[in-house]
């Protein structure tokens, strides 16, 4: 297992900040998600890491190698992109063979990794198929294959499972955690898909306009955000006022709904959307304050247009600069 170290890591392109004085370390056998918005700098900083991409400044370290000016030949990285990058005159077989001749492995040590690997992403018994014979998820299930063979000291996700349908992502986010814990490889995966990132992820990177906003667990992230801008990005947020003066936020789900005539701030419930296991509840306080409430079903119900109040613990708001 390798460790990743970028320090004080720039990537300007004109006046454009791709990345900007970026430090991050990422430990041996630890998955890392990159997280931010459109054009905050998530695939810039895969690239550099991957070697596609060179740093305008800084130093990038795998293991105790200093790697900034090696090519991404000589960093040992399995690259997994959205749109899997298969050969389609290819079958299975040579697809996932293919980084192996490259690196001029014997035929019979060939033959064998590339078994391995497909039996780690469940494909066994579809060597012969091509890529248009395989379904999205197969498809997936081959670039990962692929990416793993030579064994890399480095995994790296661009998102990865963007292509997907909600189902299938959700089921192969699972088996992505699962096969990444098995091999023990230090993992980075980019994504858009905040959930995504909560539920796979040791550690999460929220990056805005090329820099770091935040480095921590997904639980942390989420209720403890460093700033307004990860409150805001991460989930539903309701800014309300800190009881220690401030601005903090409270997440949706610690937001108590009740009839009118209890404790709370009162206001008329604007709009309901039923989530199947939970209710959320769009709230327009009489204070002129909208507030979002995720409560689980099966309680009292509420439709637009209904007074109620809305309750939460001072221990429920985190202050945020």
């Amino acid at each position: 297992m390798t460790s990743i170290r970028l320090e004080a890591v720039c990537k300007h392109y004109g006046s454009v900040r791709a990345a900007d004085m970026v430090d991050l370390e990422v430990p041996p056998g630890e998955l890392v998600t990159i997280l931010g918005p459109s054009g905050s700098g998530k695939t810039t900083l895969l690239l550099l890491i991957a070697g596609l991409l060179a740093p305008t400044a800084g130093r990038i370290r795998i293991g105790d190698r200093d790697v900034t000016d090696k090519p991404a030949r000589a960093r040992n990285i399995g690259l997994v992109f959205q749109s899997y990058a298969l050969f389609p005159h290819m079958n299975v077989f040579d697809n996932v063979a293919f980084p192996l001749g490259v690196r001029k492995v014997s035929p019979a040590n060939t033959g064998h990794r590339v078994r391995d690997a497909l039996s780690l992403v469940r494909l066994e018994g579809m060597e012969a198929r091509r890529p248009s014979e395989l379904s999205g998820g197969q498809q997936q299930r081959v670039a990962l294959a692929r990416a793993i063979v030579f064994n890399p000291d480095i995994l790296l996700l661009d998102e990865p499972l963007g292509a997907l349908d909600r189902k299938l992502r959700e089921q192969l986010q699972v088996e992505l955690k699962q096969l990444q814990r098995a091999l023990g490889v230090t993992t980075i995966l980019v994504t858009h898909d905040q959930e995504e990132a909560l539920s796979l992820s040791d550690r999460v990177v929220v990056l805005d306009g090329g820099r770091v906003q935040q480095v921590a667990s997904p639980e942390e992230a989420y209720l403890r955000p460093t700033n307004r801008f990860v409150a805001d990005f991460l989930g539903i947020a309701n800014f309300v006022p800190a009881p220690t003066g401030g601005e903090g936020v409270v997440r949706p789900e610690r937001v108590r709904v009740s009839g009118e005539g209890d404790e709370g701030d009162a206001g008329v419930v604007s709009e309901t959307v039923y989530l199947g296991q939970s209710i959320r509840y769009h709230v327009a306080l009489d204070s002129g304050r909208p507030i979002v409430a995720v409560v689980p079903f099966g309680g009292e119900r509420f439709g637009a247009g209904a007074r109620v109040h809305v309750t939460w613990g001072p221990a429920d708001v985190w202050p945020v600069a």
